[in-house]
Parts: structure tokens; sequence; C-alpha cells
């Protein structure tokens, strides 16, 4: 995981992140001359709680992914997520919401 720090990046209980994800807050202007001035702002970050986060994604600055979602392995996360959905591509959209079938989607293990 990367996290470039030039604003807050906060995480919530229970996240999940899977290796090789990138946090930037910061952006650079894109006027070549403000650029080349060193112009550049930072953003904060905010991960809600119990939301996953699949390998290789991007969370790019300013954006908030509410509590309970999951993002998509490789995603590029530009706009701001919200909670109880699973959102995914690049750039990431949201894809469906979070349902109670999920709970069924996997074998539970019930021991011997």
């Amino acid at each position: 995981m990367i996290i470039t720090d030039g604003a807050q990046v906060s995480f919530g209980n229970n996240v999940f992140i899977a290796p090789n994800c990138c946090f930037t807050t910061a952006e650079h202007a894109i006027d070549p001359e403000q650029r080349k001035a060193g112009m550049e702002i930072a953003k904060p970050i905010t991960i809600g709680n119990n939301v996953w986060i699949g390998a290789g994604a991007t969370i790019l600055a300013g954006i908030t992914i509410g509590d309970n979602s999951v993002i998509g392995a490789g995603s590029v996360v530009s706009k701001s997520i919200p909670s109880n959905v699973v959102a995914v591509g690049v750039p990431c959209r949201v894809m469906r919401k979070i349902t109670e079938e999920d709970k069924y989607r996997y074998p539970v293990y019930k021991g011997d």
C-alpha cells in the first residue's frame, strides 16, 4: 500500500486493503505553466467502516468511500462512492447495491 499524504487519509474500522493499492491526496495543476511553477494542492481521503478495497486500486484526492462498500481490483476511484455498493472500473463506477443475497454468495463453514 502506498499513501501520499499531503492531506489527511483516514480509515474506518474493519477496512480490508489488498496489495498494491495507492491512496494519493495530491493534485497538480492542469495548466502547464502553473504545474511548472510547482502548483499543487492536497485533498483528504476518507474510507468508511467495513470497506474492502481490491488489489491494485487507486484512490484519488478528495474521495470518500462510504461504509460497507467494495471497490473492485484495479479500479481508479476519481469520484466519491456511496455506502453499501459494489463499485468497479476505470473510472470506478457503482455496479450495484449490496443486498441480503450477498450473504449467501459463498458457502459458510459449519464445522463437524
